[in-house]
């Protein structure tokens, strides 16, 4: 299979882009109000706190690695380099952040704004990651060992883990962190399907019009986007029709209404939101991960 450079490049800058904001989120709100928001970021923060001595980025590298090396005895070599890359680059960025620049940190009595701005900048970036065929580890392969002996679904496996380290901060630290910690949990996982979605979203239209001929004309030519005709016929006129099925960007969608409705106002719509659109001129699919 031919490998598009390019395409590995581009995604490459973006997941490192995307790691960069998530450190961020990590080391100006999270670490110094000990909000240990799930993943091997959270457990650093506790084995921190047990050992002072050894700063969280360290933590981080032996958590991590520790995590590679139990995945890879029991679950198997099913770890990309782009993921092995994207988690060591997170655990730089946060070494960096903290340790060498010393970055401007949020310690104030507010932690619900630690917790709102931390979740966004890390969820942003995580879902730009993920949104790249990446993932920066941690505790999924926790959640993927405990998959593979328990048959339990990943998603949820990974919750559990993560709330189960959100609860263990409450000991470490006291009730109130630990409880801001879970609600962190909870926000991260909701904004990350959030951006996702709109980052992906893609919509498919089905077009029923007499002038079906001039709107797939401009689709293939202006938009230059595929369409597929569908012979049909109307159940009331017993008339054979063609219906065109179309799938687009939703940024693409107001300009395709928009042609149909200056010519055919009469057309008959239909738009449904696709989680994913794969193949010619929408994200390959051996690059979905």
């Amino acid at each position: 299979m031919k490998i598009d450079i390019r395409q590995q490049i581009k995604e490459y800058v973006l997941s490192t882009f995307g790691v960069i904001l998530t450190a961020l989120g990590l080391v100006v709100f999270f670490i110094p109000n000990n909000i240990a928001a799930g993943g091997a970021s959270g457990v650093s923060m506790i084995l921190h706190r047990m050992v002072p001595s050894v700063p969280i980025g360290v933590w981080l590298y032996m958590v991590n690695a520790l995590l590679f090396l139990l995945g890879f005895l029991i679950v198997g070599k099913d770890f990309s380099f782009k993921t092995i890359y994207s988690t060591f680059a997170l655990n730089f960025f946060i070494d960096f952040f903290d340790r060498v620049l010393n970055i401007p940190k949020y310690q104030e009595q507010d932690l619900m704004l630690a917790v709102f701005f931390g979740d966004v900048l890390a969820a942003i970036g995580m879902a730009i990651t993920f949104a790249n065929n990446s993932s920066t580890g941690g505790t999924d392969i926790i959640a993927k060992i405990l998959t593979k002996y328990f048959h339990t679904p990943m998603g949820t496996t990974l919750l559990i883990v993560d709330f189960a380290i959100g609860i263990t901060a409450g000991f470490a630290f006291d009730i109130r962190t630990g409880m801001y910690a879970l609600l962190a949990i909870i926000i991260n996982g909701i904004t990350i399907d959030f951006v996702l979605k709109g980052l992906e979203l893609s919509v498919t239209m089905m077009i029923i019009s007499k002038k079906s001929e001039e709107v797939k004309k401009y689709i293939l030519e202006n938009l230059g986007r595929g369409a597929t005709i569908l012979k049909a016929s109307g159940a009331y006129s017993g008339k054979d029709i063609d219906v065109l099925y179309v799938a687009l960007r939703r940024r693409e969608l107001g300009e395709v209404l928009h042609l149909i409705k200056n010519i055919d106002k009469d057309a008959f719509v239909i738009v449904t939101e696709a989680r994913y659109v794969l193949g010619e001129g929408f994200k390959r699919i051996d690059r979905v991960a």
